[in-house]
């Protein structure tokens, strides 16, 4: 197979049209401001659908139960991300990766737009962590790919397509949270696979024109070998998977809570193989060794960070929804509107933060330092939100201006700790493991994810003061320890700061 060189693909895209940039980053970003509309649109109102009662339109199941497996399902999409990346690799190319995680997701929508049984659901679920895990690392690869490597628009570009995420994930809880809430769940998941098939169709329309030869290449092709051992390894997978579920339901062993102690185990299991992995191989220099071991630290911190900030989907949704006071001078708020909060936030304070890091230049906080605030703001968002119980008890109706609050510091810290998260990945990536160290940077928000999964399980009205103080508290530790230890991680760092 002849390669194309990074350059053909460069020309092959109309390098003018949207805003100063490549074309393609038109197709691109509407691509993945639609597919962030669906995804969040589902998931403003999935907690709400899940444990509503059936005389409500809901699937009836218990409140705790459900937020843990809204949190299993979150992990399961940024752990799938893995196989996406993988598949487009080596068998098809980021191009069909995309297509074909389009169509996944939006029949995943469709699924739970159609009223059905509790099967159903998780069907639909199966089908939504494949397509995302195929669709969201791929559009961002192909961003990549339309801009040479000495473009200076590129880290512009990014951003622009970071806003289109942001956009898509704002409007999403307000018009898909309305109509799921106010009018019927299903009606709501239809809206979310109506937003999936527009990205689809627009990308389909416009990626030969603006996209050229852009994820078309397939980066590492299987030979013919490979291919057929892997075909041989994924039916021989499948059976057994399948013969164990066939043994497990029956005898009792396989149930929501085995399942989701199952995740949160492969939640740690899988970014720390990557770790020893990685570490292991000849190679990785001494000095890449050393950074790996700078890294763990802070893929903690960040699995710290998230298991705060995800739980706005699970324990924030379920306490806006039962705990705040929502009727406000004569205006009824939905609970699935706080969702929009942070992307919100986000699209306000991004510029900010990029400003004050420029022009703090050399006196800015370190890597480390900033990760430690992040941790540390997150942990204050949960202190905020115990408060108003503190004041006024666990029964009375909060104002949801406490909620608003809470979430506006947690976006200071993800601020403080995501993009910086992303950037330290490429500075500390041994040369060999690039692209697989950011899957592991990703990996920390399915961690994360897989231990809200135990957490949440703990909640209730009579102990949320409880719940949050030691979460948040736990955070705040955690964020001093590690801006003491930050100089020790910085010298294993080895120049990189």
């Amino acid at each position: 197979m002849n390669r194309i060189h990074k350059d053909e693909i460069v020309d092959s895209v109309p390098q003018t049209g949207f805003f100063g940039h490549p074309k393609g980053l038109f197709t691109l970003f509407f691509t993945e401001f639609w597919e962030r509309f669906s995804y969040y649109g589902m998931r403003a109102i999935l907690a709400f659908y899940m444990y509503y009662e059936v005389s409500k339109g809901g699937l009836g199941i218990d409140k705790n139960t459900a937020l843990a497996i809204v949190s299993i399902y979150g992990s399961l999409v940024y752990m799938s991300g893995i196989i996406g990346g993988w598949l487009a690799d080596r068998i098809f190319g980021t191009s069909r990766a995309v297509f074909y995680g389009g169509i996944f997701i939006m029949l995943g929508h469709i699924v739970l737009a159609m009223p059905g049984s509790l099967t159903m659901f998780f069907i639909s679920m199966v089908l939504i962590v494949i397509g995302t895990g195929l669709l969201k690392p791929n559009v961002s690869t192909m961003v990549g790919d339309i801009y040479s490597d000495d473009d200076v628009r590129k880290d512009s570009g990014f951003s622009v397509f970071y806003m289109g995420i942001n956009m898509g994930s704002f409007i999403a809880p307000l018009i898909v949270g309305t109509v799921g809430l106010e009018y019927n769940f299903h009606l709501g998941f239809g809206l979310a696979a109506v937003g999936m098939f527009l990205g689809l169709l627009l990308f389909v329309f416009t990626k030969k024109k603006n996209l050229g030869l852009a994820g078309t290449q397939i980066a590492n092709p299987l030979s013919p070998t490979e291919r057929n051992r892997m075909i041989k390894i994924v039916i021989a997978v499948v059976l057994v998977l399948g013969l164990l579920v066939y043994i497990s339901i029956p005898r009792g062993w396989l149930t929501f809570d085995s399942f989701i102690i199952f995740v949160g185990i492969l939640g740690f299991v899988i970014p720390f193989s990557y770790f020893f992995f990685m570490y292991r191989s000849k190679k990785t220099s001494a000095d890449e060794k050393s950074r790996i071991l700078a890294y763990i630290p802070l893929f903690l911190a960040s699995v710290m960070f998230w298991a705060i900030a995800e739980q706005g989907s699970t324990i924030l949704a379920l306490y806006a929804d039962t705990r705040t006071n929502l009727d406000v001078f004569g205006f009824h708020i939905s609970p699935a509107w706080f969702q929009s909060l942070n992307p919100l936030f986000i699209i306000v304070l991004a510029p900010v933060f990029a400003w004050l890091w420029i022009k703090m230049g050399r006196k800015q906080p370190t890597i480390p330092q900033k990760f430690s605030f992040g941790i540390l703001f997150a942990g204050i968002s949960f202190i905020v939100i115990l408060v108003p119980g503190y004041l006024g008890g666990t029964e009375a109706l909060v104002n949801p201006m406490w909620l608003v609050l809470s979430i506006f510091i947690a976006v200071i810290g993800e601020l403080c700790l995501s993009p910086v998260g992303l950037s330290a990945t490429t500075k500390l990536a041994p040369a060999a493991f690039s692209a697989q160290t950011m899957s592991l940077w990703f990996l920390s928000n399915a961690a994360a994810q897989a231990l809200n999964a135990q957490l949440v399980q703990y909640y209730s009205p009579e102990n949320e003061m409880m719940y949050f103080g030691i979460i948040g508290g736990t955070a705040i530790v955690l964020s001093i320890l590690l801006f003491i230890i930050s100089p020790i991680i910085l010298r294993y760092m080895k120049g990189v700061r």
